[in-house]
Order: C-alpha cells, then sequence, then structure tokens
C-alpha cells in the first residue's frame, strides 16, 4: 500500500511541495500499484461504497477534504457530490488558480468552514501526523463542521501491515508519523461525541490483479489491508 499523509501539525510540507511526488517514491509501493492515482481511485471507490450502504445519495451532500494537499482525491471525486472543497495548513501544497475549491487552515487543529456546513467529511492519512492534544482538537474540529446527520470517513495507514510500516518508515515526509490502529481511532472520535458505524480494511490486492479486486469485500474486516477506512456520524 501506503500513499503518504499530507497534512503535518507545523506547515513543514511546504517545504516538500516543489518534489513531493519524488519524495513518495518508494519500490514497494511501486509494485504494489504503478500509477500514483491508484490509491486515490480505490479510496474514491471505497467512499462511494460505504455511503450507498448507509443509503446516502453523494450526490446531495457537500464533501469536506481535510488535509487535501495537490487536490488529487478532490478532483476524482468530486463528481460525486453536489459540493466539494479541501483545506491544508500547507500553502504552498494546494494548487494555484485551483479548479477546485481549497481554503488555507489556520492551523493544523483548525478548519475554516462554518458550523454545520458539510455533510461528508474526509481525512485521509492526516491524522498520523497530528499528534497530542491536537488530535483530538482536529477531531472536534470535524465534528463541529458536520451538519446533523452527516459523516465523516478517516483513512489512515494501518500499522498491523508490516509492509505499510516499512514504506512510511523509509518516507521522507513521514518523519514525524505517529501510526494509529483502528481501534484508536475509533476511540479517538467516540470522545468527541461522535459515532464509529463501520470499519473497513484493503488494499489487499495490488493494480496488476484488477480482476481480483472484487475479493476486497469479503476481506474488509480482517485488520491486514494496507489501509483502513473508518466512517463515523
Amino acid at each position: 500500500m501506503a500513499e503518504a499523509g499530507k497534512q503535518n501539525t507545523e506547515p513543514e510540507f511546504d517545504r516538500y511541495s516543489a518534489s513531493y511526488g519524488d519524495l513518495l517514491a518508494d519500490p514497494m509501493r511501486s509494485q504494489f500499484a504503478s500509477d500514483p492515482l491508484y490509491f486515490h481511485r480505490r479510496k474514491v471507490e471505497l467512499i462511494a461504497a460505504m455511503l450507498r450502504g448507509k443509503g446516502r445519495d453523494s450526490g446531495s451532500m457537500k464533501w469536506l477534504d481535510v488535509g487535501c494537499g495537490q487536490g488529487d482525491l478532490l478532483r476524482l471525486g468530486r463528481g460525486l457530490f453536489a459540493e466539494a472543497a479541501g483545506c491544508d495548513p500547507a500553502s504552498t501544497m494546494l494548487p494555484e488558480g485551483s479548479d477546485i475549491a481549497v481554503r488555507v487552515q489556520p492551523s493544523a487543529e483548525e478548519l475554516p468552514f462554518a458550523d454545520g456546513s458539510m455533510d461528508f467529511v474526509t481525512a485521509v492519512c492526516v491524522f498520523h501526523h497530528v499528534h497530542g492534544a491536537a488530535r483530538m482538537a482536529l477531531a472536534s474540529e470535524i465534528k463541529r463542521v458536520l451538519a446533523p446527520g452527516g459523516y465523516f470517513c478517516l483513512i489512515e495507514h494501518n500499522p498491523w501491515n508490516p509492509v505499510t510500516r516499512g514504506i512510511v518508515k523509509r518516507c521522507p515526509v513521514d518523519m514525524d508519523a505517529e501510526l494509529l490502529t483502528a481501534p484508536e481511532a475509533r476511540g479517538l472520535f467516540s470522545s468527541v461525541g461522535m459515532s464509529p458505524v463501520e470499519t473497513r480494511y484493503f488494499l489487499f490486492v495490488p493494480e496488476k490483479l484488477k480482476s481480483l479486486h472484487f475479493a476486497e469485500s469479503w476481506l474488509a474486516g480482517l485488520p491486514l489491508g494496507g489501509q483502513y477506512a473508518l466512517l463515523c456520524r
């Protein structure tokens, strides 16, 4: 699996913006998927499937991607939603003259959006760059911007997967990473008053074995996938 995270508790990612793609390069990551957008596509597919499973029509929802970085996930997924926006504390990571709506976060734990303004929020490979009390502060901010009945999806590296741990350990932009397990993530969001409703592990099957991707739905409960998705409301 592993895709490097996009956000830091300090705007350190401003230094990585010019060479971000090169810094993510890893032989094991490349063996799993040669297309850099493969990991984003898998996430969009998973997000869509989870929302459908809860009976939600994403076409009527406003989506916010927290720690959106260069906006790849937003570009791939925005067509599924009524509106899509992103934010990141690293201003130089955000695309200039963007075709997507993006804002700079005042800090890693503050979101520049109004209370209850979003129906769906994602944070993809963000929380392993947020440390200490800032984790709970950011979780509380996510809850603040969610509309009543809204959903939040956390996607994170799975520390129980040894390949993922190895890739993260070698990645320059993950030098500060503190990976959190799915149970730890459920505890974090429960502590700010959100209700975890589903956890799915994914990235079991490499890109070249596309014909076997259907098997990932059978393996979703096995805590060995390269990453996991936690859906809360």
